[in-house]
This record gives C-alpha cells, sequence and structure tokens, in this order.
C-alpha cells in the first residue's frame, strides 16, 4: 500500500507554538520587525503620553510594523490590510495575534503621517551603516504616480463658467417656482423644491471654489512671467514700457481647457505613459548607485521635471548629511538655472540636453554657459560614461514600485499627504531591498 506523511487536519495542538517559528529563517517580516525595534518611535509614543491605564491603544511599534510589511508586499488598502492579520501569516506574527480593525489602520496611518514619513531618513541612514549607500553617484528621476482622483470628477475652466451660469439659472428658476402659488404648482409634478435648490447650490459652491483656485494659479503664474494686473494685454519690457504684441487672455485668466479635479484639488493632470492624461503627482527618487537604496523621495504636483534638482540634492543633503560625488538625471531635468545654482555645490552634474537617440536641443552657448560647460561634458569620454549608468541605476526602483509593489495609485488625497504616503512606499521598498542583500 501506498504510504503517505502524516496527515490529520483535525489534529489539535497539545501545546502552543511560538509565533516566530510560523515563519522561515531570513523571511522579509523578520527583517522589517528587527528594523523597527532599532528605530525611534519616540515620536509616535509621545500622542498617547498622558492617556491613562484606561487608554489603551495598540502598540506603535506593532502597528508600523504592520504598515511597513503591508506596503512592503504590496498591500496598501486598510480593508485588505485588517483582512490579511487574519489570513496571512507574516501580518500575524508582526501583530502578535492583534487584529486592529481597518478603520483603525486607516486613523493611525493619517494621524501618524508625518512620524511615519520622518522613519524614512532613518531607514536611509540604517543602510548606510550597513555599507549600501556610498554616495559615490546618485541618479535622480521622476515619475507620474496617479492621484486618488477620478478624471471624471474634473472640470475645464470654460466649462466651468458655462455651469455656474446653468446653475444659477435652474436655482433662480427654482426659487421663482417654490414661490408661486399652490394652484399653479398643483398641475407640475411631484419636486422637492428646496433638496434641489441645496443640491444645484451645493454644486454651485464647488465649481466656484475650484474656479477660484484655477484663477489664483493663473495669477501667481502671470506675475512669475512679469505680468501686472493693469498690463493691458501688452508685454512690457525691464524697464516697464510696452512691447510688441499682445497677450491673448487677460491677467488672471486662465485657459479654457485648464482643468481643476473637484476629488483632489492637489492633483494635475498630467500625461501618462501609453497615451492619455490622468489627475496625478510628480514623484521624485535619488537613488544610490551601490544598492539601488532611494536616498530621498520628494514630490511635487508640477508636471515638469525642470527646477526639480536642487530640492532633490538638497534632501538627499539633508537624508545621508552629505553630499554625492556625481548625479546624474535625463533631459527633463535640463536648466541653465538649475545648472548655475548647483554651480560649485561640490556635486558633478551629469544631466541630457536632449532625449537619447536624438539630437540634443539647440542653444546659445554666450547667453547659456554652464549648459554649453555640460554639453562639452557630454561629449567627453568621461562624460559619456557616466551617463550611461543613468538608466540602470534610476529607473529600476521606479519599476519595483509599480510592477513588484503594484502601487499605482496613491491612497490619500492632499499634496502633503501624499508626499508622506510616496516616502512610506520607498521606505518600505528600501526595507524590502535591504532585505534581500543582507542575506544574499
Amino acid at each position: 500500500m501506498t504510504s503517505y506523511l502524516p496527515y490529520c487536519p483535525q489534529q489539535q495542538m497539545l501545546l502552543p507554538q511560538a509565533l516566530q517559528e510560523w515563519l522561515p529563517e531570513g523571511h522579509l517580516a523578520y527583517f522589517i520587525s528587527d528594523a523597527v525595534d532599532g528605530l525611534d518611535l519616540s515620536a509616535f509614543h509621545a500622542r498617547y503620553a498622558g492617556g491613562g491605564p484606561r487608554n489603551q491603544p495598540f502598540h506603535p511599534a506593532m502597528m508600523v510594523k504592520v504598515l511597513l510589511y503591508a506596503y512592503a508586499t504590496g498591500v496598501f488598502s486598510s480593508r485588505k490590510i485588517a483582512r490579511k492579520l487574519h489570513e496571512d501569516v507574516a501580518f500575524r506574527v508582526l501583530a502578535a495575534d492583534n487584529f486592529p480593525a481597518h478603520r483603525t489602520l486607516s486613523d493611525f496611518r493619517a494621524v501618524h503621517l508625518k512620524e511615519l514619513s520622518e522613519l524614512f531618513v532613518q531607514v536611509v541612514r540604517l543602510a548606510r551603516e550597513m555599507g549600501l549607500v556610498k554616495l559615490g553617484t546618485v541618479a535622480i528621476d521622476g515619475t507620474k504616480v496617479k492621484a486618488n482622483a477620478s478624471r471624471h470628477k474634473a472640470m475645464s475652466y470654460g466649462h466651468m463658467v458655462k455651469a455656474e451660469a446653468e446653475l444659477k439659472r435652474q436655482i433662480e428658476a427654482l426659487l421663482n417656482r417654490a414661490k408661486a402659488a399652490d394652484d399653479a404648482e398643483r398641475n407640475e409634478p411631484e419636486l422637492d423644491v428646496p433638496a434641489e435648490i441645496a443640491r444645484r447650490e451645493a454644486r454651485l459652491t464647488a465649481i466656484a471654489e475650484a474656479r477660484a483656485r484655477l484663477e489664483q494659479r493663473q495669477r501667481e503664474a502671470d506675475q512669475a512671467r512679469g505680468r501686472s494686473d493693469d498690463d493691458d494685454r501688452r508685454p512690457r519690457g525691464g524697464d516697464g514700457k510696452p512691447k510688441g504684441g499682445r497677450y491673448k487672455r487677460d491677467f488672471g485668466v486662465p485657459e479654457d481647457k485648464a482643468q481643476e479635479n473637484f476629488t483632489d484639488p492637489d492633483s494635475r493632470i498630467m500625461k501618462r505613459a501609453g497615451g492619455g492624461f490622468d489627475p496625478s503627482y510628480n514623484a521624485q527618487t535619488a537613488v544610490d548607485e551601490t544598492a539601488h537604496i532611494i536616498v530621498a523621495a520628494e514630490l511635487t504636483n508640477n508636471a515638469s521635471d525642470a527646477g526639480q534638482l536642487a530640492g532633490v540634492l538638497q534632501a538627499v543633503r539633508d537624508n545621508v548629511e552629505h553630499r554625492p560625488r556625481q548625479a546624474l538625471a535625463d533631459t527633463g531635468y535640463r536648466s541653465e538655472q538649475t545648472f548655475r545654482e548647483l554651480d560649485g555645490c561640490g556635486t558633478e552634474l551629469v544631466v541630457a540636453l536632449g532625449r537619447e537617440g536624438k539630437r540634443r536641443l539647440g542653444f546659445d552657448r554666450e547667453r547659456n554657459p554652464h549648459t554649453a560647460q555640460m554639453a562639452d561634458k557630454l561629449e567627453s569620454e568621461a562624460g559619456k560614461s557616466a551617463y550611461r549608468k543613468r538608466k540602470w541605476i534610476a529607473e529600476p526602483p521606479n519599476g519595483w514600485i509599480k510592477n513588484v509593489l503594484g502601487f499605482r495609485q496613491f491612497s490619500l488625497r492632499g499634496l502633503e499627504r501624499v508626499k508622506a504616503e510616496w516616502k512610506l512606499v520607498c521606505m518600505a521598498l528600501n526595507l524590502r531591498r535591504m532585505s534581500t542583500l543582507r542575506t544574499a
């Protein structure tokens, strides 16, 4: 007869097993647990200080471990995390058989966003202590990540103007109808007039607020271009005298196609890979060459990478307390002003002046001396050799975030909250990478 290994699904355990025996040695959950135990969580504990014996929240260390492991394994929804605490052995080991509800997990993440984002710096410094960050060469890259907002919940400025006029007309008609005599209403269909007025007024208010935000941004953009509210659409030179030509729009008036999203007003319409547009954010990463550890994770709602280079390099300096020897970036970061600001900063810049495989963009060497120096560097063998490493260093982490972790859309809304969530994602990826390299 065939002999099988014992299989007794109804067998009860005579003695309880240790949770630490449920996972194999070297598991990611163990590494994250040990890493969090070595971090400074005093900022988390400070929120609960003075709560007394009756206030018994879940331990912050346990909550941080569960959240980091969840993000490191591609689980971002608080409901899914709560389900994993019952179904997944690694989650149960980290939670030590605690079962916070999804609302508790969501609230903890929301309340401690600042503290969670600050842990990113501690993890980067831990990676440096492990010898995984050398800051010889870093590569900077940007990637568009979809906001937690539907593109169907957006409206263009031109449509806002029309919708406002139509809603005002409808509200006026409803008010007139409400004032009509009872006899006149008898022949009208049943309609809750106050509710209809309130619904339209709420919509009108939302559109007016969105329109005001668009106009404010346009005023700021026009002022940055040197315009003023009394320029009469006439461009003016440095001496204040009118020049030739005319502006197409009045000061502070956006283009008709300019859009605003009602779900997440801080998001912006950005082009996505493969075509099309989505409400998104522009996430920036600085990646160290040694082990592909993300040493800076910044985010903006400006679709352009131009002007971001200085801020990302400063973030690297703040996080690791040291400047990288060399920084690589693609042509999206090209800017004469940026080159001038970073001249002599202690970091050698190698920034492309055109897309790979295509002719470099033309420029005036006399008016753009720093760009001319960069062009000469890129023509040298040393510059070519350095820039060849950019794609190999910068792009894998963004690919891992989107395709391995599956993080393609933020769970939170609002610029500051999304900035913190981006750091949380990058920190989780760093821990996953550090665990792999430690056991390799």
